[in-house]
């Protein structure tokens, strides 16, 4: 038996207790994680979800990145499947208004999405090691509140966004950009309430931002990018009180659906984050707090509308855009992302184009590189089958992809069709005793499709 080096745990020991086996885990219940566990479970696997938080959705709730960014060519809807399962079911509750969703009625669908379908779930756990035996991964170490758990499992999905379970079985990984390793600006969202909607509303009419729907209101700022309200953001960055080089370069808040007088803020930035490293991550949401609660001050002193705003809820999480990704079976590339390239195994379609936040704090922006019009990039699964690993998929934001492509495919509907054709391959492994990188890519697409998927290809 050999496991990661990077703990010394002996998983035979009296300190390291077995819990019940199960077919398929999921480690890291967020967007690609919870549809990886469902997808699993419907198609006949034992499955067990474990997530570190207390809820699940991940970045989508504990960071509060609440849009759902555009997912179509044309009128084709490129993510179906589960995703549009949810967001139909989103929709129905009032959470959800055709961009943004309300964290916490997403919140409340998962838990009720799980339990329908019979998918276990461990919060506050997280994994520490893991078990890999001939090449194999067989298990894996989880800490929580009761110590030490060794998770028994025939497949697993490492669904933490950070490859954390890769990287302890032994996958090649990488991070950040490759000419330096530098990372993708975080962000610390938070949600400020007691705004008085019509009077925000006036003011922003009377300055050039267009407001068709007074329940979808939409600000937006970047150096080098969006305009809404420059003027405001950059005289108060000259004179000092939205203090430079950060806190005014990329200015974001819309309204929450379903939730009057509460806005969401994608924002501030925090550059030179690494989401692999505690101290970093401490350091963000540190600043990240001093900065939001900058920011809503300006607001309040600055925007008819929110004189009594209040801070209502800084992220529990710090949003991170991009960090570590596993080397695969196929790397994909910038230039399939721009070249609209198709392969023969594809799980997932998308045409959002590449979307870095400058890494460097004092010049902002952001870069966007759409594919051709018309035309959209596909995802082969091999991007999820690890190398040198068995019995190990990985999906979400940290599939093997380039620093660039990985800003492609990094939002929540790729996410999650990534995540259903992780947890749909994992089940399908365990049925037919082969190992991720054997399956059967015709089975699989044949049953992704079955399933309501878009994976068809195009003639």
């Amino acid at each position: 038996m050999s496991h990661s080096r990077t703990y010394s745990i002996d998983v035979g020991s009296d300190a390291v207790l077995a819990l019940p086996d199960v077919e398929v885990l999921v480690i890291g219940g967020g967007t690609a994680g919870v549809v990886a566990a469902i997808a699993a479970a419907r198609n006949g696997a034992k499955t067990l979800v474990v997530e570190s938080m207390g809820f699940l959705g991940g970045s989508q709730t504990g960071a509060l990145v609440t849009p759902i960014m555009d997912y179509h060519c044309g009128a084709e809807a490129l993510v179906r499947g589960i995703h549009e399962e949810m967001v139909d079911r989103l929709n129905a509750t009032g959470g959800f208004d055709g961009v943004w969703h309300s964290a916490e009625a997403l919140k409340r669908l998962y838990d009720e999405m799980v339990e329908e379908i019979g998918v276990g779930v461990l919060y506050y756990t997280q994994a520490i090691d893991t078990v890999v035996e001939n090449g194999a991964l067989t298990g894996v170490v989880l800490a929580g509140k009761g110590g030490l758990r060794l998770q028994r499992a025939r497949q697993s999905v490492d669904a933490t966004g950070d490859a954390d379970v890769a990287r302890l079985a032994g996958v090649p990984c990488v991070e950040g950009r490759e000419r330096d390793g530098v990372n993708q600006p975080a962000s610390l969202r938070f949600l400020a309430g007691g705004i008085e909607t019509a009077r925000l509303v006036a003011y922003l009419r009377q300055n050039g931002v267009s407001v068709q729907d007074e329940r979808r209101i939409h600000v937006g700022y970047c150096r080098g990018g969006a305009q809404d309200l420059r003027d405001l953001w950059e005289e108060a960055t000259a004179r000092g009180e939205l203090m430079p080089p950060e806190d005014g370069v990329y200015i974001q808040l819309f309204s929450v659906p379903g939730c009057p007088g509460l806005f969401a803020f994608n924002c501030p930035r925090v550059t030179g984050v690494r989401g692999t490293d505690t101290a970093s991550l401490t350091r963000a949401a540190t600043l990240g707090r001093q900065r939001a609660h900058r920011i809503l001050g300006f607001c309040k002193r600055n925007i008819p509308g929110f004189e009594s705003a209040y801070m209502a809820l800084t992220a529990p999480m710090v949003g991170i855009r991009e960090s570590r990704r596993i080397l695969g079976e196929y790397v994909l590339v910038v230039e399939d992302v721009l070249a609209a390239r198709k392969f023969g195994d594809v799980v997932a379609k998308s045409r959002y184009p590449v979307d870095i936040h400058n890494p460097d704090h004092d010049s902002g922006g952001v870069t966007l590189i759409a594919p051709p019009e018309g035309d959209y990039y596909e995802i082969p699964y091999r991007c999820l089958v690890p190398l040198k690993v068995d019995d190990l998929l990985v999906a979400g934001r940290c599939v093997s992809a380039t620093f660039e492509a990985q800003a492609a495919v990094r939002v929540q509907a790729t996410c999650r069709a990534m995540g259903e054709a992780a947890g749909t391959a994992a089940a399908l492994c365990c049925r037919d005793g082969v190992p991720p990188r054997r399956v059967d890519a015709e089975a699989l697409l044949t049953q992704l499709a079955e399933q309501g998927a878009n994976v068809a290809r195009r003639a």
